[in-house]
């Protein structure tokens, strides 16, 4: 007596983009397009986040109301007490140091929040799941920060070098700017405070943590020349010129013709010294972030 076993029911069709090597799924059309993603793909993605969040428009927000306001007060009590204060020869630009160094603190956390912060929420899983390219997903975050973090510096610093030579021109003898100046009081720092805040968004990588993150950076910033003003034994000059020398807020004021020390790095030097510090930040966030899990 033989049985009759129905016939197997039949999987259905496997979408084309599945299908094994050399096979083909006839009869599928899968409505969603496959599209080989890229960077613009990521770029977009952290313009998004970094357009959205809250954090951006306080940081920034903060940074144009000190670099502004700290910059114009100081150049407006220069100007009203003209009559005992001498300029001879000197940038009235360099009164806007003042502010863009407060300000830098700003632009500092908003570099160490657009990256520690995602993994403090574990917001990063889900930006991982969506690049899972770790370099490409690095690469973005910096180029969108560095670039949201020129424009509004570039445009702040232009701003307050325009009001400075009309307030400040002839003032005391103080000497027209020229292009230079010019250049370097708007493009220079602009360029090296954008270097300042995406060095800051690597060491956010490399923490992972955005209160420490900041905190090691502001005391970056400040510690050296704190330090440097309380080494007063002999055995220690060449530390505390090293300091002087080297010390972010004597960098940002060689831009100003101005610098704090009377050696060292001076022209576009701490613009290079900025670039080495934060290409030297870059590999060890790549290496760090690709044999970390997330």
């Amino acid at each position: 007596m033989s049985t009759h076993q129905p016939p197997m029911p039949q999987a259905p069709a496997a979408p084309h983009w599945q299908a094994a090597p050399g096979g083909s799924y006839p009869g599928y059309t899968s409505p969603i397009p496959v599209v080989r993603t890229h960077l613009g793909h990521a770029l977009a993605s952290e313009w998004t986040k970094i357009k959205s969040v809250r954090s951006t428009m306080w940081t920034l927000g903060v940074f144009v109301l000190l670099a502004l306001g700290i910059g114009l007060l100081s150049a407006s009590v220069v100007a009203s007490d003209s009559g005992s204060t001498s300029l001879s020869d000197q940038n009235p630009l360099q009164f806007g140091f003042f502010g863009l160094l407060l300000g830098s603190m700003c632009i500092i956390t908003l570099g160490v929040l657009t990256t520690a912060s995602e993994y403090g929420t574990g917001m990063i899983r889900t930006t991982m799941t969506a690049c899972p390219s770790r370099a490409r997903v690095l690469a973005a975050k910096s180029i969108v920060f560095f670039c949201v973090a020129f424009v509004v510096t570039l445009a702040t610093s232009g701003f307050m070098a325009m009001v400075h030579a009309s307030m400040l021109g002839g003032v005391g003898g103080a000497r027209t700017p020229s292009a230079g100046d010019w250049l370097k009081a708007t493009v220079g720092i602009s360029l090296y405070l954008a270097l300042l805040g995406l060095f800051s968004l690597l060491i956010g990588s490399i923490i992972r943590h955005s209160a420490g993150a900041i905190t090691i950076m502001i005391g970056a910033v400040l510690a050296p020349l704190v330090i440097a003003l309380f080494m007063v034994s002999n055995s220690l000059s060449k530390v505390r010129e090293w300091l002087l020398e080297y010390s972010i807020p004597s960098q940002m004021s060689c831009f100003y013709d101005n610098a704090i020390s009377t050696s060292g790095p001076t022209g576009w030097d701490p613009l290079l010294i900025m670039l080495g510090l934060t290409a030297a930040a870059f590999a060890g966030a790549y290496v760090l972030l690709q044999r970390r899990d997330v």
